[in-house]
């Protein structure tokens, strides 16, 4: 079972809202995920991410791999 940190997207058409999660390689955009690690809202800035920093440390420390876009929060976020 291969883990990614990825957003699952929420919102509507014109506003988007993604959440921050850590799902199954295989789940689709959608899918179930296994857990919630914070959210993002492009539309109102950059300093609009919210994040669970230790449960992200944790699923990094346990070979979860972030998507380009998660990678780029994170850095920001220097975690």
């Amino acid at each position: 079972m291969s883990v990614v940190l990825r957003l699952k997207m929420f919102g509507s058409k014109k506003r988007p809202f993604y959440r921050i999660v850590a799902m199954t390689k295989s789940e689709k955009r959608d899918g179930k995920a296994l857990e919630e690690l914070g959210s993002y809202d492009p539309k109102k800035g950059k300093d609009q991410v919210v994040l669970d920093r230790e449960r992200v440390e944790y699923w990094l420390k346990t070979g979860a791999k972030p998507s380009e876009t998660v990678k780029s929060i994170i850095k920001r976020l220097d975690i």
